[in-house]
């Protein structure tokens, strides 16, 4: 460790008492003492580095030995022997050398830098442990230049870390090249998006993702509207449009935009328990049924999950009579991630509605009746991929979510889809927009 001497303190004679001056000493002489006079004692600065970039010990060395420099918040620094707050001499142990004694230094930061000091600067006890701050109480105003303040180590801007409000289109790339596995192009092309009450959606430039999209076919899922009082600005030009919503106002809801007319469209699955709530649309097609659905959230503490399983069953039971007529597309909000991967914090969420056991169980046996979850199918492994994000604890921007959207085909037609994708980049609501590119014979 590299030492530079800073001062040397005046020398003095020893005197006896009563050749003293008790002026001197401000009376700190009395008859009968003699008064001690140190030796001569030089001072040197310490210049110390630090890989992490954290302050050392501040020290001083004093005649050759270290001491540490010790101080609390707004008090002053241990003073060098003969002088005072002031920079004269009171009740010191050195005679007064009448001229100003040089400024106190030490080093404050991995570069070495030193800085002076005034007599009265005091040092907070979170510098004298390295934390780098000072209390800058009393000090000259141009004392601590900028350059040499301690480096800091910068923070993410909390606006990094807050949900974005809109989407930024440049940056979504709709157009695509997949194939199918036998090298034949997509023809047709269907969407998906939990919309989150279908005014609110508008709002925030929803409709914009269906003129760029450019789907053949549109659903949504919680709608939260009903028929009678849909915005004009819901009917989309050139869409056939089919509407389920909820007896109750503002809650549930579905809705269906085709370019081409179906052959027969129908609302609900037979099941007054389900059907007043406005879950399940199913468009016939000359070749597939399509069924869009909201299915039953388990509810806060899972006080509605006995309805979600009466879904399930009925639901089960409901596309396995239609895959018997002509091959099923599926897709919605089925509120469950049926895998670890499908969720971003697991363990937590065991308890939780659209984790539980009884919920994966569901998706499970569904997938197990001959049925394809699509997106698993092209991507297997593919973590992170998510289409519902709370919007508390900015969880969309720290990409903490849930994928509980899907496309869920026959699974005869595999064969037949070029991709299924999750438009993350897409916002609007608390759930992102799904895509199914599909080759229709």
């Amino acid at each position: 460790m590299p030492l530079r001497k800073i001062k040397e303190s005046a020398l003095s004679k020893e005197v006896d008492n009563a050749d003293q001056d008790p002026a001197a000493t401000n009376g700190d002489v009395s008859e009968g003492r003699s008064l001690r006079v140190r030796k001569p004692v030089a001072y040197y600065e310490v210049s110390s580095t630090d890989k992490k970039g954290e302050d050392l010990d501040k020290k001083i060395v004093k005649g050759g030995k270290k001491e540490k420099i010790r101080g609390k918040r707004n008090k002053p620094l241990k003073e060098i022997p003969g002088t005072s707050k002031e920079g004269s001499q009171e009740n010191s142990d050195e005679p007064d050398t009448s001229q100003k004694l040089p400024r106190k230094t030490f080093v404050i930061s991995k570069t070495s830098k030193v800085v002076s000091l005034n007599e009265t600067f005091a040092v907070s006890s979170k510098t004298a442990t390295g934390k780098g701050k000072v209390n800058k109480r009393n000090a000259e105003p141009d004392t601590v230049k900028e350059e040499d303040q301690p480096e800091i180590k910068k923070t993410k801007d909390k606006s990094e870390m807050l949900n974005k409000a809109s989407t930024d289109y440049s940056k979504v790339v709709f157009s695509s090249d997949k194939t199918t596995a036998s090298g034949e192009k997509w023809n047709l092309k269907i969407s998906s998006w939990n919309v989150d009450g279908l005014r609110a959606w508008l709002k925030k430039d929803g409709a914009k993702f269906l003129e760029l999209e450019n789907p053949d076919i549109l659903c949504l899922q919680e709608t939260k509207c009903p028929e009678e009082k849909i915005p004009p600005e819901a009917k989309f030009e050139g869409y056939h449009a089919y509407w389920s919503s909820a007896e109750k106002d503002g809650y549930s809801g579905v809705a269906l935009f085709s370019k081409q007319e179906p052959l027969n469209v129908k609302y609900g699955m037979d099941v007054k328990e389900h059907d007043t709530e406005g879950r399940l649309i199913t468009a016939e097609y000359e070749k597939f049924y399509l069924v869009t659905t909201y299915v039953p959230n388990s509810g806060k503490g899972l006080v509605t999950l006995p309805k979600r399983l009466s879904w399930n069953d009925a639901f089960l039971k409901y596309v396995n009579d239609l895959d018997a007529l002509k091959p099923v597309i599926i897709c919605g909000d089925m509120n469950v991630s049926h895998q670890e991967i499908d969720i971003a914090n697991p363990k937590s969420n065991t308890k939780n509605a659209g984790f539980t056991k009884e919920e994966r169980a569901g998706m499970t046996k569904l997938l197990a009746q001959g049925f394809i979850d699509t997106f698993r199918h092209f991507y297997p492994d593919e973590s992170g991929a998510y289409t519902f994000w709370t919007y508390m604890k900015a969880a969309r921007s720290r990409n903490i979510g849930w994928r509980l959207d899907y496309f869920i085909v026959s699974r005869r037609i595999i064969d037949q889809i070029c991709d299924s994708v999750i438009r993350n980049q897409v916002l609007g609501s608390d759930h992102c927009p799904i895509t199914l590119l599909f080759h229709n014979k």
